[in-house]
């Protein structure tokens, strides 16, 4: 993976980034939790990507997304003359794209349960969001509790040990490691960030997470990150 720094002086970037192959434009790996997701599952799947990182929260950030996506928003994929810029939309691509790689369970149930289970990770746990959003160099423990994001931990507890004891023999949600550990990445990090308790198994699970080699990167290189988002920092809860 080869990651390019988007500085609009330089056309020789936005050239770059239309290179044959796939792109993936993200923001920063210390806030951006809808760019981990894909990131994570190209990384852990072995799918040869350029990545550039646009920095959230500058003055020419909306501009910068522009030059990729009208929707304003990152992650957004770019494969030739295809631009994909929703991340379960850039995870349904690649599972396409790269059917021998298995990205979604082979098994027909299992695999209806991880869509099912990542599709209300996309569009829910609004409480959560808001009250713990991610930060991955912070250390938090205890801020950001309010009733409606227990319940999010709660609902979020239960759909891992359904999953993990139903088809979770290996250790992930649905045994081998698949789009659905991807998309609870983040929700790992913020566990960690927020100081979360879970029960011995759910705790186990995110302690696999953290260490699986594309989860343990992204967190490597958000620790490394120096710059500030000053829009997520005020978001995040004071000690």
């Amino acid at each position: 993976m080869h990651t390019i720094e988007l500085d609009p002086t330089l056309s020789q970037t936005l050239a770059a980034a239309r290179e044959p192959g796939l792109t993936l434009i993200i923001g920063n790996k210390n806030y951006s939790s809808w760019s981990m997701r894909p990131w994570v599952a190209m990384t852990a799947f072995a799918i040869p990507f350029h990545e550039v990182r646009v920095l959230l929260d500058q003055p020419d950030t909306a501009n910068n997304i522009a030059r990729y996506s009208a929707s304003g928003r990152v992650p957004v994929l770019l494969a030739g003359d295809i631009t994909i810029w929703d991340s379960l939309a850039i995870c349904e691509y690649l599972a396409e794209q790269f059917p021998d790689k298995h990205l979604w369970p082979q098994d027909v149930a299992a695999r209806a349960l991880a869509r099912s289970v990542c599709a209300e990770m996309h569009s829910g746990f609004a409480s959560l969001r808001t009250t713990m959003p991610m930060n991955v160099r912070a250390y938090l423990p205890g801020k950001g509790r309010t009733p409606d994001t227990q319940a999010d931990i709660g609902r979020i507890s239960e759909i891992w040990e359904e999953c993990l004891s139903r088809f979770g023999h290996n250790g992930f949600l649905f045994g081998d490691f698949s789009i659905a550990d991807a998309f609870f990445a983040p929700v790992v990090t913020r566990f960690h960030t927020y100081g979360v308790v879970l029960p011995p198994a759910l705790s186990a699970y995110c302690e696999r997470m953290r260490n699986h080699p594309a989860v343990a990167r992204w967190i490597e290189e958000a620790l490394a990150e120096t710059e500030v988002a000053g829009k997520h920092e005020d978001e995040t809860p004071s000690e």
